[in-house]
């Protein structure tokens, strides 16, 4: 059986509602798909009717984005239930931050000369919670630049005219509000950390260990071979599982494909299995 542990939907920055996503991962043969949307838990209930319907499991989840001065650090938290919880009800105010973030870049966008509004990029958004991507395709859909990545580099990204931070959580807030919640917290796309040397990425990981950190995303859509491996062998240095997941977006990252991410990509259903087995037990309430 293979799985993918790391895709998104429309309820944040994908181009497909989560039926459709659960759908495409029938048609792909996988097993098991986790719906990991950016600081939101909404598209959980519409990918849950679809996944029994189509006799996929669904493992709900979130991705965070945490402070990380050299790169960027995103969590994906695996086995978070919708409802009430200490993560679960942090992500409100989350969610809160980036609305206000996203309105402030407009308001930069507009001060640069772009006609744009933010009616215009929640209704690209479709209801869903809003972020860059969606920003970058009313960019491209004005003809202001011509693809989304030109957005970025442009505009949007870190460091450009219209970039504004947000609200982010420190590592141990998020990894201790995702064990608190009987949930797992994996380190995504570790590459993105800004580490170059594998002695530094080493006890990077181990001082997330130590925080609770539970596994790493080793296989992932743009990891070589070789990285795969090198990773794998890191995490387990540092007492950590793998996981993987193609970190798909739809039509926002047309050569990443469901399960399969650019061709070679494939997650065993064993590594959910050990995912699964180490998940926390909740602490009772006091």
């Amino acid at each position: 059986m293979q799985v993918d542990l790391h895709a998104h939907s429309t309820a944040s920055d994908g181009t497909e509602p989560p039926a459709d996503l659960v759908a495409g991962a029938a048609r792909a043969g996988l097993g098991a798909i986790a719906l990991t949307d950016h600081d939101t838990l909404e598209g959980l209930d519409a990918a849950a009717a679809a996944a029994d319907a189509l006799g996929v499991r669904l493992i709900p989840g979130v991705e965070l984005s945490c402070q990380w001065d050299a790169g960027a650090m995103h969590l994906v938290v695996l086995f978070l239930e919708p409802g009430s919880g200490p993560l679960q009800d942090r992500l409100a105010g989350l969610r809160a931050a980036r609305d206000g973030r996203n309105a402030r870049i407009v308001e930069r966008l507009v001060g640069m000369g772009i006609e744009i509004t933010l009616d215009e990029v929640e209704a690209e958004a479709g209801g869903g919670s809003v972020g860059r991507p969606h920003l970058a395709a009313v960019l491209v859909r004005k003809q202001v630049v011509p693809d989304i990545p030109t957005a970025f580099d442009r505009y949007l990204a870190a460091g450009r005219p219209a970039y504004v931070g947000r609200e982010r959580l420190t590592p141990a807030e998020a990894i201790s509000l995702a064990r608190a919640s009987s949930a797992v917290p994996v380190l995504a796309h570790p590459f993105t950390l800004g580490i170059a040397l594998d002695s530094e990425l080493r006890a990077t990981l181990r001082g997330l260990a130590e925080m609770g950190l539970i596994g790493v995303e080793v296989e992932y859509s743009t990891h070589l071979p070789e990285e795969r491996l090198r990773l794998r062998r890191i995490a387990a240095d540092a007492g950590l599982l793998p996981s993987g997941g193609s970190d798909y977006h739809g039509a926002y990252k047309p050569d990443i494909q469901l399960g399969v991410g650019k061709g070679d990509l494939a997650v065993a259903g064993s590594i959910l299995d050990d995912l699964e087995a180490a998940r926390p037990t909740m602490l009772p309430a006091r």
